[in-house]
């Protein structure tokens, strides 16, 4: 930039922080909403809200960590302002989901996803966690009766198995011995009503991933690493730019 109008960059730099944040235009309406929080340094991230049909984000604002009150603030400020929230695309926090009780919640598979490798690892070695991330593959094929249906069997044929017990012989205290494996399954029949909404609502045209918005937020990382080393408040200033450009 300092080439290209033939300044200083101490110039274009004070030129930057001098200009006034872009005025936002609101046309309230029904939407259809994807909400995220993304980090760029610890207690340093962006909480969005973004209309998929609109390609368009909503609503953003910095945060420190990703708590619920972040989004539950988010959903009133696009309620105050007019906006009619019909059904929302969350990443599974328990806490975050039961901020919109009165509309439907669709759980992202590919954060669902993430939760049972996580547990499981890419390549689980029991037979038991080979079949149950098998089945996790089939969450975008399928339909919640017959998923539920298949979890119920593969519960059922390793119900003995989940129930194995390892004691300590020093403190005599027990712990389930495939820990791992019973947290991936409870996730998965944990989050069953919220993983198949977008079926249940048809009309509404609902994402069942977030990935909507994880490009923006891959796109906006891209742009931001370029300026390595600016202050915190030009740093927001940028990211508030390119969410809002």
């Amino acid at each position: 930039m300092s080439e290209k109008y033939r300044k200083g960059k101490d110039w274009i730099r004070d030129r930057i922080h001098n200009t006034p944040a872009r005025e936002h235009r609101y046309t309230p309406h029904p939407v259809v909403l994807i909400a995220d929080v993304t980090f760029f340094a610890r207690a340093f991230g962006i909480c969005v809200f973004r209309s998929p049909h609109l390609k368009k984000n909503l609503y953003a604002r910095e945060v420190r960590t990703e708590s619920a009150e972040a989004y539950l603030q988010g959903r009133r400020v696009l309620e105050d302002i007019g906006y009619t929230i019909q059904a929302i695309v969350l990443d599974g926090r328990p806490g975050v989901r039961q901020l919109f009780p009165d509309i439907p919640v669709q759980m992202c598979h590919f954060h669902q996803k993430q939760i049972v490798t996580r547990y499981l690892t890419n390549n689980p070695k029991l037979v038991a966690g080979i079949e149950l991330k098998k089945l996790t593959t089939m969450l975008c094929t399928t339909n919640e009766k017959d998923f539920a249906a298949a979890l119920d069997a593969w519960h059922e044929r390793w119900s003995s198995f989940l129930k194995e017990r390892t004691t300590d012989p020093f403190t005599g205290r027990w712990h389930y011995t495939h820990k791992r494996l019973r947290s991936a399954y409870r996730s998965l029949r944990g989050n069953i009503p919220y993983l198949f909404t977008y079926q249940r609502y048809p009309e509404l045209n609902i994402p069942n991933t977030t990935n909507s918005l994880d490009g923006c937020f891959a796109y906006l990382k891209e742009l931001v690493r370029v300026h390595r080393g600016i202050k915190r408040e030009l740093k927001i200033k940028i990211i508030e730019e390119i969410l809002w450009k």
